[in-house]
Formats: structure tokens, sequence, C-alpha cells
């Protein structure tokens, strides 16, 4: 065992893994949290509507709340990557990162999924700008404006549904002659008057000054390209699961999301995993926040178990911050 030993790892600084951070080092556990960064997807939006207790809260600022009252119960911060975990004979376990390794008994997977990018110049710039990668989240905030969804499937066709109901106008950007998944939504959207499909096109570009104010498309069979003026790009490409380096720890299903049960625990004893990276079907922060806090009140148990004390159910006591 390393020198870096702690009671409880956790891998991922979003909402499930500060929740669960908050909840494991207000009981006076090791806690460290080892990500790349703070806020995760929720740093994407400048406006989070859906969070109980808030009316409107940018995704930053409530990540910083999270990360704030996690430090103020000791909670430790390493800015790395895991890129190995490894399981010892004394059922702990060893994290590995390019710069250093840690040891510990309960580890908390909280690292979610990475919406696939669409690739194009302007992207990244109008991240939170006017580019978004969840309707639910960002929807309400193009009420009456003209958006985009670029994408397929059912995810893009749910997308394309729910911004109907909000937005003024909305593209359907799709390779193919239709898009693909269910026919009774694809139906709705076909009567729907607000919706119009750009079959066999893709976008090139997507161009503005301090947000968004138009995409460029091409059709892929003639190549001809032409401009749109809209106010947001939706893009539903689906997510990436980076898991491989837990195929052999840990069951995944069949895409690479870790299974879990009802508290959270993974197919490896000591191993606990909650947000986007789960099974779970439903993305969004308040879920991830629960399942963070599920993932601690099991890991706490399984660290007391180790140790031949008593687990606990109910909500924990208050402890005074140090």
């Amino acid at each position: 065992m390393s020198e870096n030993l702690y009671d409880i790892i956790i891998v991922g600084g979003a909402s499930a893994g500060l929740t669960a951070a908050l909840y494991a080092s207000r009981q006076n556990l090791k806690t460290l949290v080892i990500t790349k960064d703070v806020g995760g997807q929720a740093l994407l939006t400048d406006h989070i509507e859906n969070y109980p207790g808030f009316g409107s809260i940018g995704g930053f600022d409530l990540m910083t709340k999270f990360e704030e009252q996690a430090k103020s119960f000791g909670t430790q911060f390493v800015y790395d990557e895991v890129t190995s975990i490894n399981a010892n004979e004394d059922t702990c376990f060893t994290l590995t990162t390019p710069n250093g390794e840690y040891d510990t008994c309960a580890i908390i997977l909280a690292f979610g999924k990475t919406p696939r990018d669409l690739g194009v110049p302007g992207e990244m710039q109008f991240k939170g700008k006017g580019v978004s990668y969840c309707a639910v989240c960002d929807g309400p905030l193009f009420k009456g404006k003209t958006v985009a969804v670029a994408g397929s499937g059912d995810q893009a066709m749910d997308a394309a549904s729910l911004l109907s109901n909000v937005a003024g106008k909305v593209y359907l950007i799709h390779t193919w002659e239709k898009p693909l998944g269910d026919q009774e939504i694809l139906q709705n959207l076909n009567a729907n008057s607000k919706v119009e499909f750009l079959p066999f096109s893709h976008v090139t570009e997507i161009l503005g000054d301090k947000s968004v104010s138009s995409i460029t498309v091409e059709d892929s069979r003639s190549k001809q390209r032409k401009q749109l003026q809209l106010d947001g790009v939706f893009v539903e490409l689906g997510y990436v699961a980076k898991t491989d380096f837990l195929k052999d720890l840990v069951r995944l299903n069949g895409r690479k999301e870790i299974e879990v049960d009802r508290e959270c625990a993974t197919s490896q004893p000591g191993i606990f995993a909650a947000g986007d990276i789960t099974d779970v079907p439903f993305k969004q922060a308040v879920i991830s926040a629960g399942q963070g806090a599920i993932a601690a009140l099991a890991a706490y148990n399984h660290v007391q178990k180790l140790r031949g004390g008593s687990s606990v159910r109910a909500d924990w006591k208050v402890k005074k911050k140090p």
C-alpha cells in the first residue's frame, strides 16, 4: 500500500462525485476526489432552472457551491485522471494516475459520460453560448427562438419534440433520408409546422459573435452549402462512456455504462458508482446528486463493515465543520 491511503476515493468531480464527497467527508472519513476538472457537463450551461432550491443558477455557480461544501468538511482534491484500478489481496484497491498512486478500500466511480462532439469549427468556442448537449436542461432558455438539432435516432427526435414545445422554429439535421427511431415520434414531428427536416445533411460550421447566430449546413448529395440563421444548436449524437479500463473489474452493459444495484454497488465489492456513468436511464444533475448520496452511504457502510463498526440507514448526524 502507498502512503496515499484514504477511506474513500471518488473518481469524478461533478454532481454525483461532489455530493458523494460531501456525505463521506461529513462523516469524518478521509475522502479524496480525483478529477480532471470540477463541474463536468454542468459547466456547459449558464442557466439551470430545474435544480431544487434554485430558481435559476449557472452550472459553474452550482458546481462551485458543491465543491465548497465538500471542502468545508475536509474533502481533498487531486486534479488528475485515473488510468487503472487494481484490486489487492486485502480487499482494497490501488488507483493509478499519470502522477501517482492512491490506496483505498472503497471507491465511488462518478466520472460521468462525455457527449459526442460534432467536431466542427465554432463548436468549442460556443459551448454554453448557444451550443448545447442537453435539450431537457437548456431547452427552456430558447423560448420562441430558432434552434437546430443535429443528430439521429430517438435521442435527436426526443430533443426536437421537446424543443418544438418551446422554440419558435426547430431544424432537425440528419444524415439519412429520415431520422432513425420511434415512428410515432417521427409522425408527430412531421405533423408539427414548427419542425423542418434537413435530410442528407450535416453541420460544417457554427458561427456567431458572443453567442451562436448561424450555422453552415452541407447537403451530402449535392455538396451545396447554406447558412441558417438561428440562436442555438443542440448536438444529439449520443455519449461516450470512457470505461474500457474498468471492463475486467466491474460489469458493464452494452453501452459501456456501469451496472449498479439500488445501493449503487457494482459487481465488485467495495466499488460503487453514481451519476451518468451508471446504467440508470435518466441523466440529470439532481438524479446524479441523489445517486452520489446513496453511493456514499453504501460506501460508508462497506468501510464500517471492514472495521467491524455499525452501519447507517437514516440520515447522518450533523457534524460541525472543522
